[in-house]
């Protein structure tokens, strides 16, 4: 039990933080949007849906990143904003207790932004008035899981290399009525169609984790927004032949809500050496 318990202690740092080794669907209009979802091709409107969401304003998000290894699951869970049109968002990010239950970790507030990931109450020695940079075009993970969170229109860039996929039906997420589909999308596809600020990532994700193949449940709703989208990732761990599953879910909701993110000044950011947790 005290091996899984380390073993899950080093997939929060591996895939949660790489620091150091790296409007609804309502009234009558329900049912004609029924009957399209059911005549569309699956494939080809979830290869759309991040254009749809890089035109979508700003929305609230709330995160939550699942790592199994082991025998040992652990969460990561996030909540704040995101603005689609500048790609930049805010979030406050809760990792879990230790592996021994005692120690209680303060929030981290994380900045999403294209080429960059930016942490404050990182610990690791780093000041509490700082913040960390990660060049997140060097992480192996294209960023999909460093920092335990998901970049919402990276998530939605994924939907590009769709290679299968299927219409599940109509539900409610969040008291939305929305679109459910299911499928597996290809990295090194998705990379190949993804938008500037998206292809490098995708295509470092293709390389860097045990598989390139992404199963996925995304749920959109009238407008071919994504309101819901659960991602299961597969990278190596630690040891040989170690593999650590992630499974990453976005909740996206109150469109519209301003998504006001503002970079730390180049003087607020932490210099000095971080230590290994």
């Amino acid at each position: 039990m005290a091996e899984r318990q380390r073993r899950a202690g080093g997939a929060v740092v591996v895939a949660g933080l790489l620091l150091c080794g790296c409007a609804g669907l309502v009234g009558c209009g329900s049912e004609t949007a029924t009957e399209d979802a059911r005549s569309a091709d699956p494939v080809q409107t979830l290869r759309q849906v991040a254009d749809t969401m890089a035109g979508a304003g700003s929305s609230k998000a709330r995160t939550s990143m699942e790592m199994a290894n082991g025998g040992t699951r652990v969460a990561i869970r996030g909540e704040g904003v995101y603005d689609y049109r500048r790609r930049l968002g805010r979030l406050k990010v809760l990792l879990p207790q230790d592996p021994a239950g005692t120690v209680e970790h303060r929030p981290i507030t994380e900045l999403l932004a294209p080429g960059a990931l930016f942490m404050k109450n990182r610990g690791a020695g780093v000041p509490a008035d700082k913040w960390v940079r990660v060049d997140t075009t060097t992480l192996s993970d294209g960023n999909l899981v460093t920092g335990g969170v998901t970049d919402p229109l990276t998530a939605a860039e994924v939907l590009r290399g769709t290679r299968t996929a299927t219409y599940v039906g109509e539900t409610e997420v969040a008291g939305t009525s929305v679109r459910h589909y299911r499928g597996t999308a290809d990295l090194g596809a998705a990379a190949g169609q993804a938008s500037a600020g998206s292809r490098g990532p995708l295509a470092a994700a293709a390389k860097g984790f045990a598989s390139a193949s992404v199963p996925f449940d995304v749920y959109l709703d009238a407008q071919g927004r994504i309101r819901k989208i659960r991602h299961r990732f597969s990278f190596v761990g630690g040891q040989p032949n170690d593999s650590v599953a992630v499974a990453s879910t976005t909740l996206l909701y109150d469109f519209g809500t301003p998504a006001k993110v503002r970079l730390p000044a180049s003087g607020d950011i932490y210099a000095g050496r971080i230590a290994e947790e």
